[in-house]
């Protein structure tokens, strides 16, 4: 399913492939996306039973449709393709291993400096008569990117395939489809927001409405213990596997994650000998690193718990909160910007919906028993 979906939902962001972005893809820094994961490394646990890959790479290219689609300029177009060429294999999940469970902006820290190593980009960028600070920062650029809880190309993006891929999982029942997709996206148009900044929004509130709710079941999928477990664990198993000299740092730039997870499954299975007693010690060990393995790559549900319960890897994290607060169009058009205000300023529902959400805390522990 996943070559159809990203045919079929890039097709929906723009008409047209713009012939100028065709050269830019084949560039190492980011073709290397293609093996790193838009969700976050939940594709290699049948806890999530995500419903196709999605890739860093199909999102970069989306987010810079999408940006070509409203705004028909090169550089920042271009700005929010090379957006995510910093992001290490199992993309978020590398904040996870840092600490920055709240904020998830660690990764972004060597994007810069990766663009100006990049001699084909560099070559790339003169046929277009850029220079590199025109796209080496989408920050920049209000419609590629912009604060939560306000709707960018970004956010706009990776939303969609996020709720397609999780649609139908254990708290997900329904999510984007296609129909859907081409629906939201077609009602967007370029806004003035409170700040008098450029920023999408929809021309009819009940469109608006839609897209608010399907984004808030995601938000919410997204602060549950859940999913605090599928990003921390792996961190502490790629921590744990780094610390053993098992995987290096490196290996998260010039490795995939498939290439990642075999390595750590063929190690497995050079210690099938492992029990819960070698996780019992403080101390790390390749036994360890195993029985943790093993229990990511085959657990299907968790514990919630007021404690840590024996025998089981538990978390305890507060994590960023995602969620959308899209403008809706409430006046005229001036200067090519519609008069608009927040959704949770027009509808009840939503504002009360809002509050529910920014006032959600699961269970203090979500725990997984190692097998």
């Amino acid at each position: 399913m996943n070559n159809s979906f990203v045919q079929a939902f890039h097709k929906i962001l723009s008409k047209e492939f713009p012939q100028f972005l065709k050269k830019y893809l084949n560039i190492p820094i980011l073709s290397r996306l293609k093996g790193v994961g838009l969700l976050c490394g939940t594709d290699w646990t049948p806890f999530f039973k995500n419903n196709f890959f999605y890739s860093r790479f199909d999102h970069s290219v989306g987010v810079a449709l999408i940006i070509w689609h409203f705004t028909k300029d090169k550089a920042q177009t271009i700005a929010g393709l090379l957006h995510d060429v910093s992001t290490p294999a199992f993309s978020h999940v590398s904040d996870f291993r840092k600490g920055d469970a709240l904020t998830q902006t660690a990764t972004e820290d060597d994007n810069g400096s990766m663009l100006a190593c990049s001699k084909e980009l560099l070559e790339c960028l003169a046929q277009d008569e850029l220079t590199l600070e025109k796209v080496n920062d989408y920050h920049k650029y209000p419609i590629a990117d912009n604060e939560v809880p306000q709707l960018s190309a970004d956010r706009l993006e990776y939303m969609f395939p996020s709720g397609a891929a999780l649609s139908g999982t254990w708290s997900l029942k329904q999510s984007f489809s296609l129909d859907e997709i081409e629906k939201i996206y077609n009602d967007l148009v370029i806004c003035q927001n409170e700040e008098g900044i450029e920023e999408l929004g929809f021309k009819t509130l009940s469109v608006a409405e839609l897209y608010y709710n399907r984004v808030l079941d995601i938000a919410f999928f997204l602060q549950k213990n859940e999913d605090k477990m599928a990003m921390q664990f792996p961190a502490t198993i790629l921590n744990m596997a780094v610390k053993l000299e098992i995987l290096k740092e490196s290996d998260f730039f010039e490795m995939s994650e498939e290439e990642i997870i075999s390595r750590l499954d063929e190690l497995v299975k050079e210690n099938s000998d492992a029990t819960v007693e070698d996780a019992l010690t403080e101390d790390d060990s390749v036994k360890k690193l195993c029985l943790y393995f093993r229990t990511y790559r085959s657990f299907t549900s968790i514990t919630r718990s007021k404690e840590p319960l024996p025998g089981h890897y538990c978390v305890k994290l507060q994590v960023k909160k995602r969620y959308i607060n899209p403008l809706v169009v409430t006046g005229k058009q001036t200067e090519g910007l519609y008069e608009a205000r927040r959704i949770t300023e027009l509808s009840e529902t939503a504002k009360k919906s809002k509050e529910e959400f920014l006032e959600y805390v699961d269970e203090s522990f979500g725990c997984v028993k190692l097998i």
